[in-house]
C-alpha cells in the first residue's frame, strides 16, 4: 500500500504559489522577494531553501542552473519550476481553502 499524501503546509503553498508567479525567475531571492512583498511576511532564508529542499525530494518542483554572473561572484542561480504534480497539489490546495472559506463571516460581529 501506498503512503498517503500529506496536505501541503501554509509556507509550501505560499512558496509554490511565488513560483508560478515569477515563472521563469523563479530562484531564491525573487521567491523571497515575492512572498515577503505580497504576504507582508518575513522569511528566513534556512527556511525558504528547507523548503525548496523537502518541494523537489517530494516531487512538486524541479530545478536548473542558470549561468554563473560577474555579480554573483561567478556563481549561478538555481531557477525552480512546478512539476505537473505540483500544479495539481497547488490547485487542489487552493480549491480545498476557497471551498472552506467560501460564506465565511470575515467581518467582526
Amino acid at each position: 500500500m501506498s503512503k498517503p499524501t500529506r496536505n501541503l503546509g501554509e509556507f509550501e503553498i505560499l512558496v509554490l504559489s511565488a513560483i508560478v508567479r515569477l515563472d521563469d525567475n523563479a530562484y531564491g531571492v525573487t521567491i523571497r522577494r515575492e512572498i515577503e512583498s505580497t504576504t507582508g511576511r518575513s522569511v528566513a532564508v534556512g527556511a525558504l531553501y528547507a523548503t525548496l529542499a523537502r518541494l523537489a525530494e517530494k516531487g512538486l518542483v524541479s530545478s536548473r542552473t542558470g549561468g554563473a554572473t560577474d555579480a554573483r561572484g561567478g556563481r549561478s542561480k538555481r531557477f525552480y519550476r512546478l512539476t505537473a504534480a505540483g500544479q495539481s497539489r497547488l490547485r487542489n490546495a487552493v480549491r480545498s481553502f476557497e471551498r472552506m472559506f467560501n460564506g465565511l463571516p470575515l467581518e467582526p460581529r
